[in-house]
């Protein structure tokens, strides 16, 4: 695995400081410039605007991820890549035609590329946002900040504990701007619910419970001829060969929710699919946005055959070096319970739903905050009290973060931890028995069998790291 860079500093200064807005000047011996490089806004970016490729444009792209960054004015979708050139093709005529309906004329200024490489080549290209699987995370997002782009970068953050370090030490030696796409930070009750634990209003918080979305088993699926306009080989990535079959990959005739996320060669299912938000929101809550737990439980039942082969129903417990509890379950109610010593507070995304095809559909009226007393709700958070960092916009989070050079409201660090704890959460629960984790060294205690699960054997040449 590689070496742990961001050990040495400290946790509590980084995060005072990046509550001031002064850690982008302290950060600057580690790769943050202090100021703008040219090369952010583009020599020919007419009043400042910033060209953003779009890599991955399947159903996160088209229904979340472009649409948060075209309604800005500030930023101009130039350029769109996907390993399928039907997709590709599909997502430039998406978005020019977006262009001609806000410009009211014909726009034509999308430039289609199929692979990323060639894509991070372009200079006039100043940031991108990866919408991929799960399994190309890492792998892109490294290529993109060594290009000099910034980054929005979908979560969670990589496929393996291992690839999340190396991403995160890449973006802080280039020093470029990456926001994880944990959007829910960006939630007003999430970070209302945080600032309320934080500043005490349930007493000494003492438990979290997740509750996280389920997925199906599936059938199993015959071989199918791969596609034409799909370069499958380049979607495997690092991970191992294996036989084509559609509801591997994604729909050929829609932009309905894809079979990969079923299918640990590419993801973990769940338990970093949604736990990546929840557990990364817990951690605000907490103040454990840096570090992680130190022992880990759980248990899982898996398929027994068919393609799709994540967990189904799990429960995880962790404990936290500061006493604390948390409790990931998918029978649980999809959200986070924070219980304290003198009541309760419960968040969820209401009636927010980030795609049509979201695991957990939109319901009207859903309450997004509840709590043992009703007052809690209003409580104020006073000037002298813990003031979370601020956002109601995620996309435009970054953008800002792009032009200021300020640490985004979800930086890689961050999104590595609450990814690398869902990671641990699923090394538990595959090996059925509980695990101890050193989160400065990022290894577990004298465990050779789960250390060995840090990181997955690669394909040549998709190397990551």
């Amino acid at each position: 695995m590689a070496t742990n860079d961001f050990s040495e500093l400290s946790r509590r200064s980084f995060l005072k400081k990046a509550l001031t807005g002064t850690v982008a000047t302290s950060l600057a011996g580690i790769g943050f410039p202090t100021i703008v490089p040219a090369s952010v806004l583009g020599k020919n970016a007419p009043s400042n605007q910033i060209n953003i490729g779009a890599i991955g444009t399947g159903r996160i792209s088209r229904g979340h991820d472009m649409p948060g960054i075209w309604k800005h004015n500030q930023a101009r979708i130039m350029a769109v890549c996907d390993l399928d050139q039907k997709r590709a093709n599909e997502a430039k005529q998406l978005v020019n035609e977006y262009y001609s309906k806000k410009n009211k004329q014909p726009y034509d200024g999308v430039k289609v590329y199929f692979d990323h490489q060639e894509l991070l080549q372009n200079k006039d290209i100043d940031a991108v946002v990866i919408s991929t699987p799960d399994h190309q995370h890492a792998y892109i997002g490294i290529h993109a900040v060594e290009a000099g782009k910034d980054v929005y970068l979908q979560k969670p953050a990589s496929l393996t504990i291992a690839e999340g370090r190396a991403l995160s030490n890449a973006v802080h030696r280039t020093g470029r701007i990456l926001q994880i796409g944990s959007q829910q930070r960006s939630s007003a009750q999430f970070r209302y619910a945080a600032e309320l634990v934080r500043n005490g209003r349930i007493g000494q918080l003492k438990t979290v419970q997740v509750g996280l979305p389920g997925d199906p088993a599936g059938d199993e699926e015959p071989e199918m001829p791969i596609p034409k306009n799909l370069n499958y080989d380049a979607w495997l990535g690092s991970t191992p060969y294996v036989y084509y079959t559609e509801k591997r990959v994604h729909p050929q005739n829609d932009y309905s929710r894809p079979g990969w996320l079923r299918c640990e060669q590419f993801g973990a299912g769940m338990i970093t699919g949604w736990g990546s938000h929840h557990v990364d929101c817990a951690h605000w809550a907490m103040d454990t946005e840096y570090t992680g737990p130190i022992e880990v439980w759980g248990k899982a039942e898996y398929p027994a055959k068919g393609l799709w082969d994540v967990h189904g129903i799990f429960r995880t417990e962790a404990l936290y070096d500061n006493g604390m509890k948390m409790i990931v379950s998918n029978e649980l109610p999809n959200g986070i319970r924070y219980e304290g010593t003198e009541g309760w507070i419960f968040v969820t995304r209401g009636d927010y739903a980030a795609t049509a095809s979201d695991p957990v559909a939109k319901k009207s009226g859903t309450k997004a905050l509840e709590a043992s007393n009703p007052k809690l709700l209003t409580s104020k958070i006073g000037p002298e009290e813990i003031h979370l960092y601020e956002s109601s916009d995620h996309h435009g989070n970054w953008l800002e973060s792009v032009k200021s050079r300020k640490p985004p409201i979800a930086p890689v660090e961050v999104g590595h931890r609450s990814c690398s704890t869902c990671l641990i959460h699923q090394i538990a629960m595959k090996l059925k028995r509980k695990v101890y984790w050193d989160p400065a060294k990022e290894k577990f205690k004298n465990d050779d069998e789960a250390n060995s699960m840090l990181s997955r054997s690669q394909r040549y040449p998709y190397l990551v790291g």
